[in-house]
């Protein structure tokens, strides 16, 4: 194996770190999404970071490299139901706009929804 291409992600240590990478941010989510669902509300830390992390998942995984590495679909999906019903119960809390409230769900569901479509493409 060795390196098979000029580019920065064309060789075995590269796909190495990359796969370090995504790991590092999987289990983010992972250990965020098994806590207490009080971190995951939409003002505290992992409510902003998780769908920070599933973003950076997603544009990394689109590049193709090797050694990314991405969660099961159905995973993704249960982490969805999860944060955005956490995300629901208390966001009016904060009083956002309601066209601030819709774009942001939209956003936020988009964001689960184009990983698990990327990864089950992945495992099909």
């Amino acid at each position: 194996m060795g390196t098979w291409g000029p580019g920065n992600f064309d060789d075995d240590t590269a796909a190495d770190h990359l796969s370090a990478v995504t790991d590092r941010l999987i289990a983010e989510v992972a250990e965020a999404m098994a806590g207490d669902p009080l971190d995951i509300e939409p003002d505290e830390y992992w409510g902003v970071a998780v769908p920070c992390n599933l973003e950076l998942l997603y544009l990394i995984a689109r590049q193709g490299h090797v050694g990314a590495t991405l969660p099961e679909a159905d995973t993704i999906e249960e982490w969805k139901k999860s944060y955005l019903a956490v995300w629901d119960r208390e966001i009016d809390g904060l009083e956002p706009g309601p066209e601030h409230r819709e774009r942001r769900r939209e956003v936020l569901v988009r964001t689960f929804d184009q990983l698990a479509e990327l990864t089950a493409g992945r495992q099909a």
